[in-house]
């Protein structure tokens, strides 16, 4: 067995290595790029090496770097988690060529399947059902372009060396194709160091199911039930859950040995993933083969009550599987929730800084198992603690929320409720439409596909107002705030000001402002005692009674009471009920990115700059690509917000840009000569 294992991943799934790692007595050796110095995973191992900067190609991606350290630091055996190398054929050969245990499969089963139009040629070969389309190894743009036309419209480019969404886009014409082609190989090479691409007809309402499948060294394999992803935004997987609902047993049963098969044919040992795409009438076709652990792994452990962590730990050590196809248990149903540092209400953009406050729902089991128990349970993998820092190198997802119950039903609004105590403030996140998603009764009657968000968009991400109660809570905590630190008033209030007793002059009397979205809000609060204040708001008075109470701030308000939890920095004030969170701009924040004059453009979100797409000097037309950023591995292209011609640039290609930095210099209304 494993003595001492190097986790080569960072993040949650780092915690998540390092706590399996530990309840088998093996000693952890965590990497950390120079961002993560401060990380939650660093100080969860029991040591910790630093492998290089911020950028994922001087650490994460540092393959000498890393087999370096495990030799220094003593490790018999490297992890890679999910992501960076954990599918990198070299990799695992570097590791097995320099004596250490690479935990996953081989590098040659690895290479198999880690290009896509091979795996494709080879599920062929092996009579599993493909989707139809060009597989080639010619990538020139005119190949790739009559395949295109060939293979008809609507159409899915993909980067042939990696997943998650990267280097993928959907075509709809012809007049698209051009485009699209060169956007998806920028995004694929710089994601996984590899720009082909495959092209396959584009399915109308599928569904994402795909089976966990374990073998070990000895040849022997089993599926651990199937998992449905299909609700999935930018293609990327959102909500996940095990088993897959409305599947009949024969098809459960097919795609389990069709799995077994895409294993089998490349002598496969180690956790894998088959993906299929399911349409309406359950035909299934084979998508892709991830040969690693997968992000959902905790819904198949749920149903399963076992650690897959340890089996792959095990299995890389040369045991045996430790069940039987027969022996593999199932009871219940798990829904998992990726929480990402993003806004939902522009367009899913990744959200970067700090967390400065988060509040976990109630309940949370360390490692919850639900095989052999009937108790509901819910379950966190995450990597974050309060002032961790979310940055523009690694991917959005901050956690991952799973809940267990033995009906579908029962694990849905479990995991609502769960979703609605889970705050973190200080940047965007994405959990009030997660919350939205698992309690919307077209996925309680399990009626989804990957267009679920598409199809229900208004619903799940609607634009909410702050009510009447929550706007007055809003104004009553900046007014307590105020008569003591003198932020946010109009005039001073003295200490005489705050004195309870009989005064000549009215009670003490402050302006307050604030704004949601692109509505400005002004009252007039008039302090009578440290737990009532009159609220003046749109000529109506209104009495607020107001304090904490266990960590919430408490109004009640014409006989109404409601609690939140409350939270500021740089000037953003943040309320939280139980629905969503609402952040007020205080007075002195700066004008935000959009609100900006047409004669720039900025980027949305901190990013690197990856593309200049024209020349200075040319004329451009309103939505004309500018220029490309790339936050958390996914690209992003600016348009031109009007007519006109572009004067200048103010970045380069590999510049790490701010919502605060202009990018170019337009000169709207002129024609280039």
């Amino acid at each position: 067995m494993i003595r001492k294992l190097l986790i080569a991943n960072r993040g949650e799934i780092a915690c998540r290595i390092i706590r399996t790692a530990h309840s088998m007595g093996i000693i952890t050796v965590a990497i950390y790029s120079e961002a993560d110095r401060n990380s939650r995973f660093v100080e969860l191992a029991d040591e910790a090496w630093c492998v290089g900067e911020a950028e994922p190609a001087s650490s994460y991606l540092n393959q000498a770097r890393i087999i370096e350290v495990a030799k220094s630091s003593g490790a018999q055996a490297i992890h890679p988690g999910y992501g960076f190398l954990a599918e990198n054929a070299s990799f695992a050969a570097a590791c097995e060529q320099a004596g250490i245990l690479f935990v996953g499969p081989t590098a040659r089963a690895i290479e198999a399947m880690g290009l896509k139009s091979e795996a494709k040629q080879l599920m062929f070969e092996a009579g599993v059902p493909l989707v139809p389309g060009y597989h080639g190894a010619s990538q020139d743009n005119e190949t790739l372009e009559k395949a295109c036309k060939d293979v008809g419209f609507p159409l899915l480019i993909k980067a042939s060396a990696g997943g998650g969404g990267k280097g993928m886009r959907i075509v709809t014409s012809q007049e698209e194709v051009s485009n699209a082609l060169a956007s998806a190989k920028r995004e694929a090479l710089s994601a996984f160091g590899n720009s082909n691409l495959l092209i396959e007809r584009y399915i109308a309402e599928p569904r994402h199911v795909e089976v966990q499948i374990f073998c070990d060294q000895q040849g022997n394999g089993v599926y651990l039930h199937d998992r449905d992803c299909s609700v999935q935004r930018r293609h990327q997987k959102v909500v996940e859950e095990a088993p897959a609902p409305n599947l009949s047993d024969l098809t459960r049963k097919k795609m389990g040995e069709a799995a077994l098969k895409c294993a089998h044919a490349i002598n496969y040992s180690g956790a894998g993933t088959i993906e299929f795409l399911v349409d309406a009438q359950e035909n299934f076709f084979f998508m892709e083969m991830n040969t690693r652990l997968q992000v959902e792994h905790p819904v198949t452990e749920m149903i399963t009550g076992l650690d897959l962590v340890e089996w792959q730990l095990r299995v890389a050590s040369g045991e045996n599987l430790p069940l039987t196809q027969e022996q593999i248990p199932q009871k219940g149903h798990a829904i998992e929730a990726r929480v990402c540092a993003e806004d939902i209400y522009n367009q899913f953009l990744p959200d970067t800084g700090n967390i400065h406050f988060i509040k976990l729902p109630s309940g949370l089991e360390e490692k919850p198992s639900a095989h052999g128990e009937n108790t509901p349970c819910l379950r966190l993998d995450s990597g974050v603690v309060e002032g961790d820092n979310i940055s523009i190198f690694y991917d959005p997802m901050i956690a991952k929320l799973i809940a267990w119950h033995p009906t579908r039903t029962g694990a849905s609004l479990k995991l609502a409720k769960a979703l609605g105590e889970y705050k973190l403030g200080g940047i965007k996140t994405n959990i009030s439409l997660l919350k939205n998603i698992v309690s919307h009764p077209a996925f309680l009657n399990a009626n989804i596909s990957t267009h679920f968000i598409d199809h229900h968009k208004s619903t799940l991400i609607p634009h909410c107002q702050p009510d009447l109660h929550l706007l007055l809570s809003a104004a009553a905590y900046l007014a307590n705030k105020a008569i003591t630190t003198k932020k946010h008033l109009d005039h001073a209030i003295t200490p005489w000001d705050r004195l309870p007793y009989w005064r000549l002059n009215l009670p003490p009397k402050t302006t307050i402002n604030c704004k949601y979205e692109s509505d400005e809000f002004e009252f007039s609060v008039s302090y009578i005692d440290e737990t009532r204040l009159l609220v003046e708001f749109q000529s109506t008075i209104y009495q607020v009674l107001c304090g904490s109470h266990h960590e919430m701030f408490r109004t009640e308000i014409n006989g109404q009471s409601k609690s939140y939890n409350v939270f500021e920095y740089n000037e953003i004030l943040s309320l939280f009920d139980q629905e969503r969170q609402f952040n007020f701009t205080l007075p002195t924040l700066h004008l935000r990115a959009d609100e900006q004059d047409r004669h720039s453009l900025r980027a949305p979100m901190n990013a690197k700059v990856t593309a200049l797409l024209v020349e200075p000097g040319a004329s451009i037309s309103k939505g004309d690509p500018i220029l490309v950023v790339e936050a958390m591995k996914m690209e992003h292209t600016l348009t031109s917000p009007s007519d006109g011609v572009l004067i200048e640039f103010f970045c380069k290609p590999g510049d790490l840009v701010t919502p605060e930095n202009e990018l170019v210099d337009l000169d709207i209304g002129e024609a280039a000569q």
